[in-house]
């Protein structure tokens, strides 16, 4: 759904970043994360909860508080499983299985994964679409798994056997940019990935190619900050994006410029 005016073009959008634990950190899923905590097993659940489009904010703090501890009651609802707030180990073994309809920086990882398997040709967009899925199927029959297109643990043991791509890397694209606002009319406001910006008015997203910028990549833009890979629209090609402003005013005046976004992969 797009709508344009001067330099404003209103998208409807989604997005995530993940981030790896630092060292001495337990890997996600070894210790029980609950609200009051902070760590980077936090900012990586975070990463997967926007994945699973219950996380209504633009970043990954690393910090469970109350926003945190909803997403995660949301995903146990929809799971079907135990609804407390709480990720354990039953949440998170949940909450890592990749599968169609996810979208995010743990999707764009898997294709890498598949990608330094050869079997993945597409781009890393953060999408599992049909590509992804008949990747993974093809890479599970290869390896005598079943072949769901399903990204389970089994499926992402034998894909870490083979070395990804470093985490953290940043790379530097130039970009034009124009910005947008959620009250456009015919926009409902909420992101693809769930980010309702008329709650959330304070969120920093853009909408991008994600063949250039993957889906749910955390970026940072010259002249508007840190911010998610939120959103997609038929108006962004190529190095292109578009900024959400919560006013008009303010998204009128970033206008149409040409700026630098460092993408952290």
């Amino acid at each position: 759904m797009i709508r344009k005016t001067t330099a404003l073009i209103g998208v409807c959008l989604l997005g995530t970043a993940i981030f790896a634990p630092s060292k001495g950190e337990a890997a996600l899923g070894d210790q029980l994360l609950h609200k009051g905590m902070s760590n980077g097993d936090v900012k990586e659940l975070q990463s997967y909860l926007m994945t699973k489009q219950v996380y209504p904010y633009y970043d990954n703090t690393g910090n469970y508080g109350t926003i945190t501890e909803e997403a995660v009651r949301d995903f146990q609802s929809k799971a079907g499983i135990k609804t407390d707030g709480v990720a354990g180990p039953q949440t998170i073994a949940k909450i890592k299985v990749l599968k169609p309809g996810n979208i995010g920086k743990p999707v764009a990882d898997l294709q890498n994964k598949l990608k330094a398997w050869g079997t993945y040709s597409g781009s890393a967009d953060g999408i599992y679409g049909k590509g992804t899925k008949s990747a993974v199927s093809k890479f599970q029959s290869g390896k005598g798994l079943s072949a769901d297109g399903i990204a389970g643990p089994r499926t992402l043991n034998e894909l870490n056997k083979r070395v990804n791509p470093a985490s953290g890397a940043v790379k530097e694209v130039t970009v034009h940019s124009t910005a947008y606002t959620a009250s456009c009319q015919g926009c409902s406001g909420v992101t693809k990935m769930g980010i309702d910006l008329n709650r959330f008015e304070e969120s920093k997203v853009i909408a991008v190619d994600p063949n250039v910028i993957p889906l749910g990549s955390t970026v940072e833009v010259e002249g508007y900050g840190k911010a998610v890979a939120g959103d997609i629209g038929g108006a962004i090609n190529g190095s292109e994006i578009d900024v959400f402003f919560k006013d008009l005013n303010e998204a009128m005046n970033w206008g149409s410029r040409q700026v630098k976004v460092k993408v952290y992969q």
